[in-house]
């Protein structure tokens, strides 16, 4: 596993050209992930240094499974593997944003649905939603 280096001060890391990404005290940051070509927000998954590594290096999605406790490769099992078009970084570096195009079916939850998010919360309760 590769470490990333720190920025040297604010404006390095705001306006630099290095990557430095800036993980929590679990050594974790946000992914947000959408579709290339529709902008759909698919996911938001949490990534390690290893799995940004790796999605960088494979241009497919890697995450890290905080219920299981390890890396993950999108699609490994299920064939929903995720292309990495474009993988951008927050301001302050401190989240992911990928825009993929989803391999398979085109689903990007683990329940089947096209996005984690299909369900509409309205009065206080979930809507499913396609």
């Amino acid at each position: 596993m590769t470490d990333f280096p720190t920025a040297q001060s604010k404006h390095d890391l705001e306006h630099g050209h290095t990557l430095s990404p800036r993980f929590d005290g679990n050594g974790l940051i946000a992914a947000v992930t959408t579709h290339a070509d529709t902008g759909e927000v698919l996911m938001l998954a949490w990534m390690n240094a290893e799995a940004l590594e790796k999605t960088l290096k494979t241009g497919e999605a890697h995450y890290f499974s905080r219920s299981r406790g390890e890396l993950w490769h999108k699609g490994a099992i299920s064939g929903q593997i995720q292309q990495v078009v474009e993988a951008r970084i927050d301001c302050d570096q401190d989240a992911v944003w990928l825009k993929v195009r989803p391999q398979g079916d085109g689903g990007a939850c683990h329940t089947g649905a096209r996005s984690c998010f299909y369900r509409a919360i309205e009065d206080g309760s979930l809507v499913e939603r396609p």
